[in-house]
């Protein structure tokens, strides 16, 4: 018998599809449409706070085209929590208004094909960095504001072509070859495969994430071409739609353009119960630099699991361990000691210190920390450059060298939060990653840049080498680094981690960190940016 890879499951979802009866609503009483919209709201925030389990997630979308209107997208742990979800909108006015369309029912899901060592080993013992891709996929978030596509698939099981039949290591091969198509959509489509054997018609459920709906259609149409797909997929329909928040369920029903703006943030995507720790970033200074004339390869697919092609998958099970990436300017996300970043950056303010929110900007950053020779990161790094420099979406990333540490550190900088978040599961398979901004102390990193006047950049450094003596001294103070950008010796980015977040308020209020401020204005190219990054 040919061998079936181990799975691991994790949260089960619902796809649940409805159509309005326009006739009715039209010729309801203004007062029923009320009631209607008001009880809808409620229930789709409630569903999105994740009031009715421990943990999980929701969405609402709208639906273009004939086959539904709305879309809910419910995750959570079990399959009686979604049975409750569908009883509880049947008890709401607006669910009169409404017919389902069709539904669909899965679980998330890792294999065999992901890593050999989570299921050989177990959770405990493989790396960090790969633990945490693999709960990402089991325990998902839906990206906000952006389109959605989901349709059904299966493996062929014909004459000519049987996906059951092939050996184990045929279809991890192919599986390989179907991700390295997805890598040219690192930071613009983030996907959710969930299977569906034994639960519905076929045998997963894709839903695809982007900001754009033709990236959408040009990763199926490439996909199509790999033999995975043209050989072995069968599909469903499909489905296309955008997220919208819950106070704007009026707006839809009355015709307008939803999302219709920026949502008060307690209705438009309240937070949800497994990812509160979203972590604030900054555009640093420079990018893409001239100074160093190299090519190389790396990264992963934007669009793998099993079903529809791995995350740079190989055939020997070495596989991307994604980060989480750090939030944006409009999260409110909280630290592991439960400090919010807009706590963090009113009490800089408070200080009279630039706390990192360029003027106009929405932008995301994720910080990863490498062990690898510095050369060898600077190539790997430049070849997914080039892949994420495809991407309308992308600010910056870039390659900082210790001065006193013996590590490097990659920042990749977005203007989305999922763009940042997908970017993260590719940098995290670099050479020599070893952590993230903020594990390695209670309280994380505050990571500052500045762009040095070249004719300063060594008595800069002087001044750092005296201002670490006093750091070292401090209670709480971990270990700060002054980081030079690889490409440009002039853009630098300090990262200074803490135990805890007083400790580090501590030295930003103290006179030896105003003096240096003050210093810093003759010297600076520019102003300076203090980003909490974890």
């Amino acid at each position: 018998m040919v061998e079936a890879p181990q799975t691991e499951e994790g949260w089960f979802a619902l796809h649940d599809f409805r159509s309005i009866d326009w006739d009715a609503w039209r010729e309801a009483p203004e007062r029923e449409r009320r009631r209607a919209i008001e009880e809808g709201e409620a229930f789709l925030r409630d569903r999105e706070r994740v009031a009715d389990a421990d943990e999980g997630d929701s969405g609402l979308f709208s639906v273009v085209g004939h086959k539904a209107d709305l879309l809910f997208v419910h995750f959570r742990p079990s399959l009686d929590h979604l049975s409750s979800i569908e009883r509880r909108f049947e008890d709401t006015a607006m669910a009169r208004f409404t017919e389902r369309t069709t539904s669909y029912v899965s679980v998330t899901e890792v294999s065999g094909y992901v890593s050999d060592e989570y299921f050989e080993d177990g959770p405990e013992e493989i790396d960090e960095g790969l633990r945490r891709y693999i709960e990402g996929k089991l325990t998902p978030e839906i990206p906000d504001d952006e389109y959605v596509c989901f349709y059904p698939m299966s493996k062929r099981r014909g004459e000519e072509y049987n996906w059951y039949d092939l050996d184990f290591e045929d279809r991890a091969e192919l599986m390989a070859g179907h991700g390295e198509v997805g890598k040219e959509y690192a930071g613009k489509i983030k996907q959710v495969i969930a299977s569906s054997v034994g639960l519905d018609d076929h045998e997963w459920g894709v839903t695809l994430f982007g900001a754009d709906p033709t990236d959408i259609k040009d990763i199926v149409y490439e996909m199509r071409f790999d033999p995975a797909s043209s050989r072995y997929g069968e599909f469903g329909d499909f489905y296309i739609g955008r997220r919208f928040p819950p106070a704007d369920l009026g707006a839809y029903l009355a015709g307008e353009t939803v999302p219709a703006g920026e949502a008060d943030g307690e209705d438009a995507h309240a937070g949800h119960a497994h990812g509160e720790g979203n972590h604030h970033g900054d555009d640093g200074h420079g990018g893409r630099g001239e100074g160093r004339d190299r090519a190389g390869a790396g990264g992963g697919s934007a669009h793998g699991d099993h079903p529809h092609g791995e995350e740079a998958a190989s055939g020997e099970g070495d596989h991307p361990h994604g980060e989480e990436a750090t939030g944006g300017e409009e999260a409110t996300g909280e630290g592991d000691d439960g400090v919010s970043d807009e706590a963090i950056r009113g009490e800089l303010a408070d200080l009279d210190i630039y706390a990192g929110k360029p003027h106009g900007e929405d932008v995301y950053a994720t910080v990863l920390y490498s062990e690898a020779d510095v050369d060898e990161l600077f190539d790997e790094v430049e070849g997914l450059r080039g892949n994420f420099d495809h991407y309308g979406t992308h600010v910056k990333t870039a390659v900082y060298e210790g001065r006193h540490t013996d590590r490097a550190a990659v920042v990749s900088i977005w203007d989305t939060a999922s763009a940042a978040e997908t970017a993260a599961g590719f940098l995290s398979e670099l050479p020599g990653i070893v952590a993230r901004a903020g594990e390695e102390s209670g309280f994380g990193t505050m990571g500052m840049f500045y762009t040095v006047k070249p004719d300063y950049r060594e008595e800069f450094g002087d001044t750092f080498d005296e201002v670490g003596e006093i750091l070292a001294e401090m209670d709480g103070h971990v270990e700060t680094d002054l980081m030079s950008n690889v490409e440009d010796e002039n853009d630098m980015f300090i990262a200074s981690q803490w135990a805890a977040k007083e400790d580090a308020m501590a030295f930003f209020g103290s006179d030896e960190f105003r003096e240096t401020v003050e210093w810093g204005r003759e010297v600076l190219a520019d102003r300076p940016r203090h980003v909490f990054l974890a």
